[in-house]
């Protein structure tokens, strides 16, 4: 593990340097274990790929014992014993979420560009990109955005260099070595292959998002027809 101090108000817990599976595993024991029970000060835990970040409110922090002069090696201490001796946990029950997509047309206007670069008809695209069972990440950029593990290595497309100023909510894009989708109308440089119906963002449930760190995706092609009609108000 190793500990770096962001400023005056947060610090971040470092537990591996791949962007791996376990590694994933361990920031989530990390996040759940501090989680579990607030320490004195830390007001927010944001988990990502390989880290956990703490962030505190100083003066909560010094009221309850840190040195005024130096609260994160005081709380770099404390975060170290409660990872020692973490508290008791309900086990997680892994998830797994089928997303129906509808590729190609103008739900993935970059179909043919991923295709061309992996050297492979758009149908062979799909059925490549909709057989892995993907691993979330992490949550981040917009509310819900989920970030993938598992895209296949023939499918990985660099951004684009010019973004778009408008993904339509529901896009499912492929960047780098990643796949997602957005949630929200936000500007955007993945490269975008399909579209979902299913509401990724979802402002009056709890929690508001449909998927979380954690959960595992399976994608499934679905028609244009079949589209419209999941889309469409009960």
């Amino acid at each position: 593990m190793r500990f770096t101090p962001l400023g005056d108000n947060a610090l971040m817990l470092e537990v591996g340097d791949v962007i791996d599976e376990p590694t994933h595993r361990r920031v989530q024991e990390a996040w759940r274990a501090l989680a579990a029970a607030p320490l004195p000060g830390v007001t927010e835990l944001v988990p990502a790929y390989t880290t956990v970040t703490l962030f505190y409110d100083p003066l909560l922090a010094v009221q309850a014992g840190a040195p005024a002069t130096d609260i994160a090696d005081w709380l770099t201490v404390q975060v170290e014993e409660r990872l020692k001796h973490p508290p008791k946990m309900e086990k997680v029950k892994i998830r797994t979420v089928e997303i129906p997509v509808c590729y190609g047309g103008e739900f993935g206007p970059d179909l043919a560009l991923v295709a061309k670069q992996a050297k492979l008809s758009p149908e062979e695209v799909i059925k490549r990109h909709s057989k892995p069972e993907y691993l979330v990440y992490l949550v981040g950029f917009a509310p819900g955005f989920p970030y993938l593990g598992g895209l296949p290595k023939e499918l990985e497309t660099p951004r684009h260099a010019r973004p778009r100023m408008t993904v339509p909510p529901g896009s499912v894009g492929i960047g780098g070595a990643q796949t997602g989708i957005y949630p929200l109308a936000t500007p955007g440089g993945w490269n975008l292959i399909g579209r979902t119906p299913e509401k990724i963002f979802r402002p009056a449930e709890n929690p508001p998002v449909l998927l979380r760190a954690g959960d595992r995706v399976k994608f499934k092609a679905i028609t244009p027809a079949e589209f419209d009609q999941r889309e469409a108000p009960p």
